[in-house]
């Protein structure tokens, strides 16, 4: 689907579909709404509003045939106006492209009317929108997905306005589509996506310098807290680093990591088969920071970028690591192997040290660490912890612009005590309570100087049920607001 803008009125432009919007509460629309409704002689004022009584509450939509032209008009309700926020614009367009039958579609830049927001912000806004709609997994359907659509138009008269919404359009398609990569490569197969094949995908699509390491590189750096979860699946462990460095001196040095446990079968401590089912989502923060990445390519941001995946399976064989296992980390820090199923932090301890030799000014990681976070939050929020209080704050902001939720959890040292180990430094994992703030004070431990976010997605990157945008299976959570972050 091609998404831009044309600089004429909405009647101007040849399309099947139209679509306008409305408040609630509206009896007499107006702008461009008011434009349509008075071409087809009060279609919207005296038949869909007094007579179907339809009230624009918000995510509502009606859908009616224009006389003998074919085509379909859509009036989407905007809800109260003192209440529409720039989120609302991508979820509703979301919900409007899934409902549409037809090739060719043009829409009212909601919100830069009556509502008063930014037009770039509203054009990137329907753009994420128009792009999470149309997106489907059918790879592996005999039937795909019957969604027609080959232009969506943004109408805009007012030449500031068009410019502004113009440059929304290309924020919004870079955005949305790695958000829509992002969710391809979590729904992907674990039998077609492993370790290899991710750091293939990294190298071929992420759109800048990618180096990837093998067992033999990663032990000589040390990474045995990371070769040891992989140890027991036949795909060879692979870290993956991916750098971007702006043309001009960098104001800033930024290093992400995914967490890249591309199946996580909780290795010799056996998950039970309904939780198995989905464990393809494990490498949901590794599928962020890649997509993140090819974004950052094309977005150019004034930041050195560094974006670390430690890709392994943890798998339960002859050769798997075992609990009781002491393992000596790249910090030097050692780790009682308490459950081998709290893998992910082991991995990321050896990527949190790697990162922090690279000196950046922050390190964020995102990973679908606990189960405790997920009890804690649901799928409403994910989890942000780290060390400095003002970059948390600051990162939660960015989020909110960015359409996602992230929720402080503390980290006082106190969760720290299940871990403490009679043979070790540490162990991984300890009691049932407050299990993800314990996840974060472990991890905290191998971060020596650097500021460090932890976001953990455990609850948000893989839904049963649809979100507000219509979304079910991967998300792609973490993309917007690593881009928003970087890019701002």
């Amino acid at each position: 689907m091609k998404i831009k803008i044309e600089k004429k009125s909405i009647l101007d432009i040849e399309s099947d579909v139209i679509i306008v919007n409305l408040f609630e509460g509206v009896k007499i629309p107006g702008g461009v709404t008011g434009i349509v409704d008075k071409a087809y002689k009060g279609i919207i004022s005296n038949y869909v509003i007094k007579q179907e009584k339809f009230d624009g509450k918000y995510g509502n939509i009606y859908t009616l045939p224009l006389p003998k032209e074919g085509k379909k008009l859509i009036i989407a309700g905007l809800g109260k106006q003192k209440e529409f926020t720039p989120e609302k614009i991508r979820d509703l367009t979301a919900k409007i492209v899934r409902s549409i039958k037809g090739t060719k579609v043009v829409s009212i830049l909601h919100g830069a009317g009556i509502a008063g927001l930014c037009p770039k912000t509203c054009a990137q806004m329907i753009t994420e929108g128009a792009l999470s709609g149309i997106y489907a997994f059918d790879k592996y359907k005999s039937e795909k997905t019957k969604n027609q659509i080959k232009e969506f138009i943004i109408a805009e008269i007012d030449d500031k306005k068009y410019k502004l919404a113009k440059e929304g359009i290309t924020i919004g398609t870079i955005t949305g589509e790695a958000v829509n990569q992002a969710r391809d490569l979590i729904n992907e197969s674990s039998q077609y996506l492993y370790p290899e094949t991710l750091a293939d995908y990294a190298v071929k699509n992420s759109g800048v310098k990618t180096t990837v390491y093998d067992k033999t590189q990663i032990k000589k750096m040390g990474m045995n807290a990371f070769l040891a979860v992989g140890q027991g699946s036949i795909h060879e462990p692979k870290l993956i680093h991916m750098e971007y460095k702006p043309e001009k001196k960098a104001k800033k040095k930024i290093a992400i990591i995914g967490k890249g446990i591309t199946f996580d079968a909780g290795g010799l401590d056996l998950k039970p088969p309904a939780s198995m089912l989905t464990m393809r989502d494990d490498m949901s923060g590794a599928a962020a920071v890649i997509t993140t990445m090819k974004a950052i390519s094309e977005l150019k941001p004034d930041a050195e970028v560094h974006a670390i995946v430690a890709a392994c399976e943890n798998m339960p064989s002859g050769s798997a690591y075992k609990p009781g296992d002491v393992i000596i980390s790249k910090t030097g820090r050692t780790i009682e192997i308490d459950n081998t199923d709290a893998e992910g932090r082991v991995t990321l301890a050896d990527a949190l040290a790697y990162a922090e030799e690279l000196k950046p000014d922050i390190i964020i990681d995102i990973a679908t660490l606990t189960g405790a976070c997920m009890v804690a939050l649901g799928s409403v929020a994910s989890g942000i912890m780290g060390n400095n209080e003002e970059k948390i704050k600051d990162f939660i902001e960015v989020a909110n612009k960015a359409g996602e939720r992230f929720w402080q959890l503390p980290m006082f040292e106190e969760y720290g005590d299940s871990l403490k180990s009679d043979i070790a430094d540490t162990k991984n994992t300890g009691g049932r309570m407050g299990g993800a703030s314990a996840a974060g004070i472990f991890l905290s431990k191998f971060i020596k100087n650097t500021p460090w976010i932890h976001l953990d997605i455990a609850g948000t990157a893989f839904l049963e049920q649809t979100n507000s945008e219509g979304v079910r299976n991967a998300t792609g959570v973490g993309v917007r607001s690593l881009i928003k972050y970087i890019t701002q």
